[in-house]
């Protein structure tokens, strides 16, 4: 097992100590069918503007929680082409009139069917970069455990805590999130790392639930600073997690 590697940052409900060497970063449905100005949801009129900050959060968390030894998992959607083991009420979602502009369609003037395998819709946005050693796990439901190796790879990388960030928050993060917390991982949602094209009081909401029933909120950039000092801290000054009676240790 690796050494332990605590870091401490302010959290809601609590102070939050975690460890980094049992940690891992899930970044969800950051494709541009979500995101882009010209890809799905902006198409049919949803409002992807918050999209830009989002990036720029992500694009200075994500490596900085890299280059500490934070394993990144890129959870997309990646619909089959024929949609054989899509469900009706997946289908449904972003299409409740039931005039075909969900998962798998193609709109008027779309560059690429909805959220397809191998598609444009269903690349990362611009501005977010892979590294070689990062985790892609596909999905086709809204939480990313369902019929997909996510729980296989976080517990063959030892993980107990998982960062989520991505969209939308009130959605696929959310759902991803609550199987992650009825597993038993301790989840933590980091507030400057999601988004959602729903309503303001749709976020507040689950920022409300996240850190009264399934576990933490933080902010990426308040971590991303932990890890930076833990690592110019001398050796000598660590104090094991445990023991910070202060902080609620996950």
């Amino acid at each position: 097992m690796p050494a332990p590697r605590p870091v401490t940052v302010p959290a809601a409900p609590q102070r939050l100590t975690l460890d980094l060497a049992r940690t891992a970063l899930v970044v969800v449905d950051m494709q541009n069918d979500f995101c882009s100005p010209k890809g799905w949801l902006a198409s049919i009129g949803l409002d992807v503007s918050g999209t830009d900050r989002l990036v720029a959060s992500l694009a200075e968390t994500v490596p900085a929680l890299r280059a500490a030894g934070v394993p990144v998992v890129w959870l997309t959607w990646a619909s089959r082409p024929d949609r054989a083991n899509i469900p009706p009420n997946v289908l449904h979602a972003y299409d409740i009139a039931g005039e075909g502009g969900g998962v798998g369609s193609v709109l008027p003037g779309g560059r690429s069917p909805v959220l397809e395998e191998g598609s444009w819709g269903a690349a990362l946005v611009e501005g977010l970069e892979p590294a070689a050693g990062d985790i892609h796990v596909t999905k086709q439901r809204m939480s990313g455990f369902f019929d997909t190796p996510l729980d296989s790879v976080l517990r063959n990388l030892r993980v107990d805590t998982v960062l989520f960030t991505g969209v939308n928050a009130d959605q696929c993060v959310l759902a991803t999130l609550t199987d992650a917390a009825c597993l038993g991982y301790d989840a933590v949602l980091l507030e400057d790392g999601v988004a959602t094209t729903s309503p303001e009081f749709c976020l507040r909401a689950t920022l409300y639930n996240v850190e009264r029933c399934f576990g933490f909120v933080a902010r990426g950039a308040d971590l991303v600073a932990a890890v930076r000092d833990s690592a110019a801290a001398p050796a000598d000054r660590g104090v094991p997690a445990r023991s910070r009676s202060s902080a609620c240790t996950v």
